[in-house]
């Protein structure tokens, strides 16, 4: 029978030589989501009389000699992309019964390479959390300890890929919705290149509000069990809706070993500080790249402040996000702004000026952003690849408490604010450029802890190069207790 804990390229190769087929897969794959899913609840809806009817149609083709990129492979879709067939609700009542009749764009090409659409996976309420939960669905949790939240705003494909309730996963990615869950749980994840993927049929923007480019910022990527999984999913993913829409084009990766591999380490920051565990990790990762031939660097940065990038991310992260709230609340933390001084970087004072953001403030805010994206440009002709923190911290217990500004989450042994967990995602969110998450080492809670891999502009490519170095360096995927038991 499959494994179904294997990576999807060697399944897809084990479907290839016919050792079993899609059929088998599916019901090895329906027969973990029965297992473990009760307790994590991260697959949400599902499909299995369509899965059986595709999965029987990729034997066929993989018999004809007809096989698709990604032919006969089990996948979810994490619950803010339209799937057609199956409810859509991204965590809102408002969306409970909503089930569209077309597939959003990414959704497409990945049914379009065979892949097997399953189910869709947990998100919180309008993608807009660092945890899991919602009144629709209710809480995922972490398959490493199921008092702890797998991350968010993908937080139930996380939690799929983890314990093989699914072979890939369809993210996506505004402020670590991608990055911070991959980090929770330790799978891979890619943050692509902003307009590298479309977003259409991506919920938020609302669908009053629906927009044929991508919205600024916010990109879709992969999740999965191995950097080559990340490379087999984004060569079906890259590429425009519509001939039509403009796209950018990847570029080959600089590197494909860690030999005079140019590497910048990026830790430590007065405005985000790391837990040691996370530090840890991210100097694990640059010693083993180092070992084999890599050249380390943990002075060198752009010609920016991290103050200066976190400003202007997170600024309109919040302004993306303010759009998709409801009206009074959005007025209620606008009116906000004139509590706080010019120049405060806490995150209510850049959340009220975010909702509240006027057209010179934007048309100011993208002149600094195209400072960033400059600057960031003559960085990356003289090194390939920065490593950062995912996240100050590992994985958290859940707090549901309803107002985000009175969490709390801790990096060694300091209470600090929860939209902490923002910062050291905002590096490439605010540029659009790629970054990929490596799992590296397991923490002192015997969670995972990975590491953030920032390449240039449209070098995702370049970004998942380095998470396979790590891979072979001896990090990588472990499955979870729970999923080997």
């Amino acid at each position: 029978m499959p494994n179904v804990l294997d990576s999807a390229v060697n399944l897809r190769a084990a479907l290839l030589r016919r050792e079993f087929s899609s059929r088998d897969l599916l019901e090895a794959v329906l027969a973990v989501i029965a297992r473990l899913n009760p307790a994590l609840n991260a697959i949400v809806q599902m499909d299995a009389a369509s899965a059986w009817r595709a999965a029987a149609e990729s034997d066929a083709r993989i018999a004809r000699g007809e096989a698709r990129p990604l032919e006969g492979l089990p996948v979810t879709i994490k619950d803010c992309f339209e799937t057609a067939g199956m409810v859509t609700a991204v965590g809102t009542p408002a969306l409970k019964n909503y089930l569209p009749k077309e597939d959003a764009s990414a959704v497409a090409r990945l049914r379009g390479a065979g892949a097997i659409i399953l189910g869709k996976t947990n998100v919180p309420l309008l993608t807009g959390d660092f945890q899991t939960a919602n009144s629709v669905y209710g809480t995922t949790n972490n398959p490493w300890n199921l008092d702890f939240s797998p991350g968010g705003s993908s937080g139930g494909a996380v939690a799929a890929i983890a314990t093989g309730m699914s072979t890939l996963e369809l993210g996506s990615d505004l402020a670590g919705s991608i990055r911070w869950p991959a980090h929770c749980c330790g799978v891979f994840g890619l943050k692509t290149t902003w307009n590298v993927v479309a977003t259409y049929g991506h919920i938020p923007p609302t669908l009053e509000m629906r927009l044929e480019r991508n919205p600024e910022l916010l990109v879709a990527g992969p999740l999965a069990r191995s950097a080559a999984d990340l490379s087999l999913a984004l060569d079906v993913l890259a590429g425009p809706r519509l001939p039509t829409i403009p796209v950018q084009s990847l570029l080959p990766a600089r590197k494909t070993s860690p030999q005079d591999l140019r590497v910048a380490l990026w830790l430590d920051e007065p405005l985000a500080p790391v837990d040691e565990t996370v530090a840890n990790a991210v100097r694990k990762a640059a010693l083993l790249l180092e070992k084999n031939g890599a050249i380390v660097d943990d002075a060198a940065r752009p010609a920016f402040s991290f103050e200066e990038a976190w400003e202007v991310s997170a600024v309109l992260v919040h302004a993306l996000i303010g759009i998709g709230l409801p009206e009074k609340t959005r007025e209620r933390l606008a009116n906000r702004e004139h509590d706080f001084l010019k120049g405060d970087l806490s995150h209510r004072a850049l959340q009220a000026r975010g909702i509240r953001l006027s057209t010179q403030d934007f048309i100011d805010i993208q002149a600094r952003r195209q400072r960033l994206h400059e600057a960031w440009g003559r960085f990356f002709e003289n090194y390939d690849v920065v490593l950062c923190p995912p996240a100050p911290t590992g994985a958290i217990r859940h707090d549901p408490r309803p107002d985000p500004h009175a969490r709390v989450i801790e990096v060694n042994g300091i209470l600090r604010p929860y939209f902490d967990l923002m910062p050291w995602a905002c590096l490439a969110t605010g540029a659009g450029l790629p970054a990929a998450v490596a799992p590296v080492m397991l923490g002192k809670d015997g969670q995972p802890r990975g590491v953030q891999i920032i390449a240039a502009n449209r070098e995702d490519r370049t970004a998942i190069a380095c998470a396979a170095m790590l891979e072979s360096a001896g990090c990588g995927f472990v499955a979870p207790p729970l999923a080997r038991a």
